[in-house]
């Protein structure tokens, strides 16, 4: 399979977006500084990182709940701000991620290399098969239809517009350009990234000693709860990815909010005797 030849659209537009994220330093540092501005990327990156972890992976890709209409909207609005592909096209590739995990048939496969995970994949063409009945659910939802269809549209005005319209407000568009939009999106873009790459490197085999995948804390700091990955690749159809109440998973509570208000509902979790038999199977295979 050639996964070699590169993706110039993503090279060069990964590229654009890396050197405009530098300028948004050297504007902040040297044109105007502005904490509203910082603010308001910080907002973005929230609110978008939150919609990949929610919505793209944990309620679009692995259907580990179910989200009412307003909910749905608020994740395809700022889940193409995040400019990670449309929600159909992003689930679709993370469902052969998990079905084909560290073979070649894995499009962010970590036995290519730390690199390849990490970014690799994303500026190589790779042969792509159709999604077929990869997302037959999904393609039936008629908002995630609707991003698929109007992603570039939805993408540019939430990722880029939006903010540089509410930097004007006070008095700052370029910044709300160059700060909420690309230094926010490269930002984003790494902690994605580094789910696929890190957490499959670093951390603890803490539910299955077999899988590649690992459980840090530290990457959750970073990704929301996204970094208990080992006990994600094991349980992928829970809405948690730290299972214990302890852990850092700010979107596991995020969505068990929004379930309290009639915004989530269906809230699918591993049984508590199945979660620890894993455990102590891991831990007799990693002392074996």
């Amino acid at each position: 399979m050639n996964r070699t030849r590169l993706n110039w659209t993503n090279f060069l537009f990964l590229t654009a977006a890396h050197l405009l994220a530098a300028v948004a330093i050297v504007y902040m540092a040297f044109v105007h500084f502005s904490w509203w501005t910082v603010g308001l990327g910080l907002t973005w990156g929230l609110l978008c990182t939150l919609s990949i972890s929610g919505g793209y992976h944990r309620l679009f890709a692995h259907v580990a709940y179910k989200a009412a209409w307003p909910l749905r909207a608020f994740y395809l609005a700022f889940g193409a701000a995040s400019v990670q592909n449309s929600a159909l096209s992003w689930a679709a590739d993370h469902r052969v991620h998990h079905s084909h995990t560290d073979s070649d048939q894995d499009p962010y496969n970590i036995r290519r290399g730390f690199w390849w995970a990490h970014i690799g994949w994303v500026v190589c063409r790779g042969e792509r098969k159709g999604r077929g009945k990869l997302v037959n659910d999904l393609e039936n939802d008629p908002l995630v239809s609707f991003q698929d269809r109007h992603y570039l549209l939805l993408a540019t005005l939430f990722g880029a517009l939006v903010p540089m319209a509410i930097g004007a407000t006070w008095g700052d568009p370029l910044g709300g350009l160059l700060v909420g939009c690309f230094l926010r999106l490269v930002v984003q873009w790494h902690v994605t990234f580094s789910v696929n790459s890190f957490a499959h490197l670093i951390g603890r085999r803490t539910y299955s000693a077999t899988s590649t995948a690992r459980d840090s804390v530290l990457l959750a700091l970073v990704t929301l709860g996204e970094g208990y990955h080992n006990f994600h690749h094991r349980f992928q159809a829970d809405y948690r990815n730290g299972v214990r109440w302890r852990d850092f998973d700010p979107t596991k509570w995020w969505i068990w909010s929004a379930s309290r208000v009639g915004l989530a509902r269906d809230l699918r979790r591993a049984p508590a005797e199945r979660v620890e038999a894993a455990r102590r199977s891991a831990r007799l295979q990693t002392a074996g």
